[in-house]
């Protein structure tokens, strides 16, 4: 039987927020609140739907499709990235709020091996995605910020702070337009 990663990648979202859901589930069959249907459960919506993507200039320039679904009931976005040239790297990730924490999470996955956690929030119209990492034996900061949100397009830039966070190095910007059906 094949399994997808994407399941492996659903599997392992649920376990991590199965505290939340099985500690809440004895409210089940009454008048509660449906799951996931609160405010901060829809402030990644902005992201749903389907995109094409540019970046860079010149030898740098790139282009891809990125189609982001509400999941689980729209607990959970799921995003499909794909570049469009010939290296094709292809990444997914899903994001879900968890309201103990009141933060967001994220994993991402891709074709180069990678696996990365996040923790996000909205704030002040932008949404922020963070991590601390290591490389050869030393912690850096890293992170993702949507900025520029509009109904049909928005930017997304991937920066790294050797400093703690007090300065930003951006390293990949992308351009997302709405794809018009």
């Amino acid at each position: 039987m094949k399994i997808k990663m994407t399941q492996i990648l659903l599997f392992t979202l649920i376990l991590l927020v199965s505290p939340i859901t099985f500690a809440d589930s004895d409210t089940a069959g009454t008048d509660a609140v449906p799951p996931c249907s609160t405010p901060e459960f829809h402030q990644y919506d902005f992201w749903l739907g389907q995109w094409e993507l540019t970046w860079g200039e010149g030898d740098n320039a790139g282009s891809g499709t990125n189609i982001i679904t509400a999941e689980l009931g729209g607990c959970v976005i799921e995003e499909n990235f794909s570049s469009s040239d010939e290296k094709s790297f292809i990444g997914n990730s899903l994001s879900v709020y968890d309201i103990k924490s009141g933060m967001w999470k994220q994993t991402w996955v891709d074709n180069s091996g990678a696996y990365l956690d996040f923790v996000g929030e909205f704030k002040d119209g932008e949404m922020f995605f963070w991590r601390t990492a290591t490389k050869d034996g030393k912690e850096y900061k890293q992170r993702m910020v949507y900025f520029n949100i509009e109904e049909n397009s928005l930017d997304w830039k991937w920066e790294s702070s050797t400093d703690n966070g007090k300065t930003w190095k951006l390293l990949w910007q992308i351009h997302y337009q709405r794809k018009q059906q």
